[in-house]
């Protein structure tokens, strides 16, 4: 598992180990598509991401030019991942790491007025749970306007065309995976 692109590219990232059953990071090609879609270069743009796992959706942004990212988990290998890697890559100053489960950091961050252009979602693919982030998102305001949810999740979960208030404007499929991509008109 690399960094695609930016300041970091090519850059190793560590990964869960081999055992690891509630980690599972975004493939490099799978990153690299998103990136495609949403713009190669993310300056201006606070980032957001959900279930970070190894923090590697937020790095990516960051290294392409993302002036702050949050990474949230609950898990503790998963937090430890997101440290190592953000202090390997030098990007201490631009990210701050939430020990929370998702439905409390969003609403510490809706308290705190926090608003992000691109939110990242990844839960694990048995929570079924694209529909609730995408509530908790809209129920804590923290979706800047004009911003984009990207949510990865398992090909067997549908995501809606549309949910409190955001429409889905793209969606690719990568074997088991999906992405969908969210914005609210």
């Amino acid at each position: 598992m690399r960094i695609v692109a930016g300041s970091a590219k090519g850059r190793a990232l560590a990964g869960p180990k081999a055992t690891s059953k509630h980690i599972r990071p975004t493939a490099d090609r799978v990153r690299e598509t998103i990136f495609n879609v949403l713009g190669q270069w993310l300056e201006e743009q606070k980032v957001l991401d959900l279930y970070a796992g190894t923090g590697a959706l937020g790095l990516e942004s960051v290294s392409r030019g993302a002036p702050k990212a949050v990474l949230v988990d609950s898990d503790r290998e998963a937090l430890a991942l997101c440290r190592t890697n953000t202090d390997a890559l030098g990007f201490g100053a631009r990210v701050e790491i939430l020990s929370q489960p998702v439905e409390r950091a969003l609403e510490v961050l809706g308290r705190r007025g926090d608003k992000f252009e691109l939110i990242f979602a990844d839960p694990p693919y048995a929570a079924r749970v694209v529909e609730t982030v995408l509530e908790g998102i809209a129920r804590s305001k923290v979706l800047a306007p004009g911003g984009t949810v990207v949510v990865e999740h398992d090909k067997r979960e549908a995501a809606p065309e549309s949910h409190e208030g955001f429409e889905r404007v793209d969606q690719r499929r990568f074997g088991d995976t999906l992405v969908s991509l969210f914005r609210i008109p």
